[in-house]
């Protein structure tokens, strides 16, 4: 059994008349299983996620995110009872699955994007989640952005525009300063090599701690429906500063 399987779908004409409102978009629910066999029928936790089919990125479940989620599932000790910050949440498959395992969390997508969030707001809802949801564009210190302080910090595939980097590690790098013992845990695809994110990290005074493999730790029902060079690296600041 496909462990991301869609359930449901609705759709709408895509023509628009004249004072009308536009259609609505064309969606989907999946469904993803984790623990037991990671399917319908064994099972230990079940998150559906509403999802855009057309070209929306903030409204689609990306591998990178499937990765993350499962990652989350199985450190569900660590995650249980620590503030979690999702960055470029998107669908917030991994958010919902550290909110479920009993983690406070904050679940985040880009402030003006108001669709996007009203998703998050509706899949929270749909899995009986009682997740913040908030406005938070990378590198615009608005005054929320001063009120968290996570003990882990998510985002999956968010290394997808370098316009984007510096911003969203300025982004990253006030959130682990904000928060001592921080960390950073994010899931990408590996299409330039590691020395990338060296790089950034580098620059913005942050360490690499760990450094796996995506596909290492996932089981192979997922696996299979999934394609690329996808890896995960925990990171945290080079030198905390002093209290």
């Amino acid at each position: 059994m496909d462990s991301t399987a869609p359930s449901s779908t609705s759709s709408s004409s895509s023509e628009e008349e004249p004072g009308r409102a536009p259609p609505p978009r064309m969606t989907t629910v999946s469904r993803h299983y984790f623990g037991g066999a990671s399917a319908e029928s064994d099972h230990d936790l079940r998150v559906d996620i509403v999802e855009n089919i057309e070209d929306d990125y903030g409204m689609f479940v990306w591998p990178c995110s499937v990765i993350l989620a499962e990652y989350v599932w199985q450190q569900r000790p660590r995650f249980s009872r620590s503030k979690v910050v999702e960055l470029g949440a998107g669908t917030s498959l991994p958010g919902l699955v550290a909110a479920k395992v009993g983690a406070d969390v904050t679940l985040t997508d880009i402030a003006h994007n108001a669709e996007v969030l009203d998703n998050i707001r509706q899949i929270c809802s749909l899995n009986n989640a009682n997740c913040t949801v908030l406005g938070l564009t990378w590198g615009d210190w608005d005054e929320p952005v001063f009120d968290l302080h996570p003990d882990i910090i998510l985002g999956a595939d968010v290394l997808y525009d370098s316009a984007k980097f510096d911003d969203l590690f300025a982004t990253v790098t006030f959130l682990l300063e904000n928060s001592p013992g921080a960390v950073f845990i994010t899931t990408y695809h590996n299409r330039s090599g590691h020395h990338l994110i060296e790089f950034l990290m580098v620059k913005w005074g942050l360490k690499c701690l760990k450094l796996l493999d995506g596909f290492s730790f996932l089981p192979s029902c997922k696996a299979d429906s999934l394609q690329g060079n996808i890896q995960l690296v925990e990171i945290a600041l080079e030198k905390e500063k002093p209290k």
